[in-house]
C-alpha cells in the first residue's frame, strides 16, 4: 500500500512538472506611471519614450510628471512629411517612428505636461487618429512629385484640427513654462540616452543607421554582440534604469490577452506555451539575424521594459509595459522571456551611464 503510495505520488508530481501554470515572482521593478491605451493610433514610439522619460525624472528629480504624447507626435509628423515630400514619395509614410524620434522631438520643441497638451479635439475621451491619417498621407502624396508652396500650411492645420494647436506657453502646478523651459525643470540630459542593438551585419561596437521602414529620421544605432545587449539591459534594471524597447510582436506566442511573450522550442507547443512553462528555443546570433533578413523580425511595436521576474522553475523574463489598455492577464503588462528578448528585440534605449562599464568604453559614450 505504501508503495502504490509513493507511485501515485511520483506520477502527480511528474506531471504537474510537465504542466505548470506561470507564477511571477519579482527580481526587481522599477517605478513607473500606470498603463494607457494608444487608442486607435500607431503611436507606440511615444507611448513607449514618453513612459521612458517619465521614469527618468522620477529617478532624478523624485516628480511624477504626467508627460504628453501627442505634444511629441504633433512635432514629429511635419519631419515625416518633409522626408517624405522631399524623397518624392520614395519613403514610409504613417504613424509609426522609433524611441529616438520622441528625443529629437524634446531636444527641438521641448515637453509639455498631458494636461497642457491632451491631443483630444471635440469632446473626445480616447485617441483615434484614423481620419488624421488619412488626410495627412493624402497632402503628401498629393505633393510628392510637384509640391506646393502651401503643403506645409496644410500640415500643420490637419495637426491642429485633429491634435489641438500647437502651444508656445503654458500654466503648470501655478507656474509659466515655456515647452523648452519646461524641459529645463525636468533636468534631461537628452544627449545621455542612446540605442544600443545587436545584429551581426554590422561591426560590433560600431554606430551605423538602422534599415527598418520607420526610421525615417535616419536614427543611429551602437551594435554589440548578443549576449553583450542582453547583459547591458540586465545591467541597466539592476541599477535602477528602465529602458525603452522596440521589439517584434507578430509571433502568436506574443499574447496581450495573456500577458507574456515566448518562443517555444517545439512549435508543437506554440498554442500551451501560453499558459504553462515550456522549454524555450536557444537563439543564437544567426538566427536573430536571419530572421531579420528574411523579415520574420520586424521593428512592430515599442514598448517600456520596468522590471525583471522568474517563474517556480527559475526561468527569467522582463516585466514590459505596454500602452494597450490594462486587459490581459497581468494589467496590461507582458512577461517577456530572455529568448523572446534575445530574437525579437531589435533595440532599447537606455541612459548611457545605465551601460557596463566596458561597454560604455568600447562605444565611446
Amino acid at each position: 500500500m505504501k508503495q502504490f503510495i509513493y507511485g501515485v505520488a511520483f506520477v502527480l508530481t511528474g506531471f504537474s512538472g510537465f504542466a505548470q501554470a506561470y507564477e511571477f515572482q519579482t527580481i526587481t521593478e522599477i517605478k513607473c506611471f500606470p498603463i494607457l491605451s494608444q487608442g486607435k493610433t500607431g503611436t507606440c514610439w511615444s507611448y513607449s519614450s514618453t513612459s521612458f522619460l517619465e521614469a527618468e525624472i522620477l529617478r532624478i528629480t523624485g516628480k511624477n510628471i504626467d508627460l504628453s504624447e501627442m505634444y511629441n507626435v504633433r512635432h514629429t509628423y511635419p519631419k515625416k512629411a518633409y522626408t517624405y515630400i522631399m524623397r518624392q514619395g520614395n519613403a514610409q509614410f504613417g504613424e509609426g517612428g522609433l524611441n529616438h524620434d520622441v528625443i529629437n522631438s524634446a531636444r527641438e520643441f521641448g515637453l509639455v505636461p498631458v494636461e497642457a497638451y491632451p491631443g483630444l479635439q471635440d469632446g473626445q475621451t480616447k485617441h483615434d487618429h484614423s481620419k488624421l491619417v488619412a488626410e495627412l498621407e493624402e497632402i503628401v502624396k498629393a505633393n510628392a512629385k510637384k509640391p506646393s508652396a502651401t503643403w506645409k500650411d496644410q500640415v500643420e492645420m490637419t495637426l491642429d484640427k485633429h491634435l489641438g494647436k500647437d502651444i508656445t506657453e503654458f500654466t503648470y502646478q501655478g507656474k509659466k513654462y515655456t515647452p523648452e523651459s519646461f524641459l529645463r525643470q525636468t533636468r534631461l540630459n537628452l544627449d545621455d540616452y542612446v540605442t544600443i542593438t545587436s545584429f551581426a551585419h554590422v561591426p560590433y561596437h560600431s554606430q551605423f543607421v538602422l534599415d527598418v521602414p520607420d526610421n525615417f529620421s535616419n536614427g543611429s544605432f551602437y551594435n554589440v554582440a548578443l549576449d553583450e545587449f542582453i547583459q547591458n539591459i540586465d545591467n541597466a534594471l539592476s541599477s535602477g534604469y528602465t529602458l525603452a524597447l522596440d521589439a517584434d510582436v507578430s509571433e502568436d506566442t506574443f499574447s496581450d490577452k495573456n500577458g507574456i511573450a515566448v518562443i517555444p522550442e517545439n512549435k508543437a507547443d506554440e498554442k500551451t506555451i501560453l499558459t504553462e512553462i515550456k522549454k524555450e528555443k536557444e537563439i543564437t546570433t544567426s538566427l536573430r539575424q536571419s530572421e531579420f533578413e528574411n523579415f520574420n523580425t520586424t521593428d512592430d511595436h515599442l514598448m517600456h521594459i520596468v522590471g525583471k521576474a522568474k517563474d517556480q522553475k527559475g526561468n527569467t523574463y522582463y516585466k514590459v509595459k505596454n500602452s494597450w489598455g490594462t486587459d490581459g492577464t497581468h494589467g496590461g503588462y507582458i512577461y517577456m522571456s530572455v529568448p523572446y528578448m534575445k530574437l525579437k528585440a531589435i533595440s532599447v534605449l537606455v541612459h548611457r551611464n545605465a551601460l557596463l562599464e566596458e561597454t560604455k568604453k568600447s562605444l565611446k559614450v
